[in-house]
């Protein structure tokens, strides 16, 4: 069995849970070593997870002969770059979503994946999750029937760092850094689970608005999508929301019922028909990205295939890019 050697390229709050840990629980890999600018953030998290090594310089780790895969767990603004820097090394990619900050640039990802024949897998870990694979089974086991509408509602308050100095705000507020604020961070998994369910979103208009000017960044957005199969839907975000209107809950409707879910909360799947509602609790892995992990080394290794490719990921910064008027 090939031995699958990680880098990581950033080593920050999401790699500690929700990824990092993962990477060595799958038979056959282990992570090799970390980067980060900030020389002790990744001595720290080199030592706190047994690493042997950390960098400072991308460059130096990319190109240590001992490892063979690259992490990229960086802001969205330089996936491109470290992505495709990897690649042209030779080395496997798997990239935190969304692939990058454009759909420019995730086309250049996938031109040098084609070029160089290496591969580009991309973090949309919700397709792998028993919750979403339970909800994907009642839609296509004919639960409520045919699908006629999809309506997604995300709501949520500031954030206390939200009304922070406009020279100081978290990266996922720069545009220039993380491609169109808390919607360029949230939607990608929603979008992304919504394609998974019906298919590619071929039309998608939006409607974008900065309500409370906490920041550059649209805080509240509308739109509407139609897939590739005709079925159309809509969706909404409002990231400045009064406290009593917090949601996160995409509804399906069908000829003969509802499902509803969360992408973010993990609330019990909630089914109505004309029987009455049911709700299904279907709990998460220790690691939310262990699943997808577990594809993307068996893919390397030559014993397994995961459909999570930059090509795959690509729709999604497309349609965000459509709602937002980037193209």
């Amino acid at each position: 069995m090939k031995e699958i050697s990680w880098g990581f390229v950033g080593c920050g709050e999401v790699t500690e849970q929700k990824s990092g840990p993962a990477f060595s629980k799958v038979q056959g890999s282990h992570v090799e070593a970390v980067m980060s600018r900030n020389e002790e953030k990744a001595r720290s998290y080199a030592e706190r997870h047994g690493i042997k090594k950390y960098y400072t310089d991308a460059y130096q780790l990319i190109n240590d002969p001992d490892v063979n895969a690259i992490y990229i767990a960086t802001p969205p603004s330089s996936h491109a770059t470290y992505a495709i820097m990897a690649m042209k090394a030779g080395k496997p990619v798997y990239v935190e979503k969304p692939l990058a900050s454009s759909y420019e640039d995730c086309a250049r990802i996938n031109r040098v994946s084609q070029e160089t024949g290496v591969p580009c897998f991309v973090a949309y870990y919700r397709r792998y999750l028993p919750y979403f694979l339970k909800v994907k089974e009642l839609i296509n086991n004919g639960t409520i029937g045919k699908i006629t509408n999809v309506q997604l509602r995300f709501a949520a308050p500031p954030l206390e760092l939200d009304y922070s100095n406009k020279n100081n705000l978290p990266w996922r507020l720069q545009p220039d850094i993380a491609g169109g604020g808390y919607f360029y961070d949230l939607a990608p998994h929603q979008i992304d689970m919504l394609q998974e369910l019906f298919g590619i979103i071929v039309k998608a208009h939006g409607y974008c608005a900065n309500v409370e000017h906490l920041y550059d960044a649209e805080d509240t957005i509308s739109a509407c999508i139609m897939f590739e199969n005709g079925l159309p839907g809509s969706a909404s975000w409002c990231f400045v929301s009064h406290p009593s209107g917090r949601e996160d809950r995409i509804e399906i409707i069908g000829d003969k019922g509802i499902v509803s879910f969360s992408v973010f909360d993990y609330k019990p799947i909630r089914i109505t028909t004309s029987e009455g509602t049911t709700r299904i609790s279907v709990p998460n892995p220790e690691h939310v990205q262990m699943p997808i992990i577990k594809s993307v080394i068996e893919d390397l290794q030559g014993i397994g295939v995961c459909t999570c490719t930059s090509i795959s990921a690509t729709p999604v910064n497309w349609v965000m890019d459509r709602i937002l008027g980037k193209l």
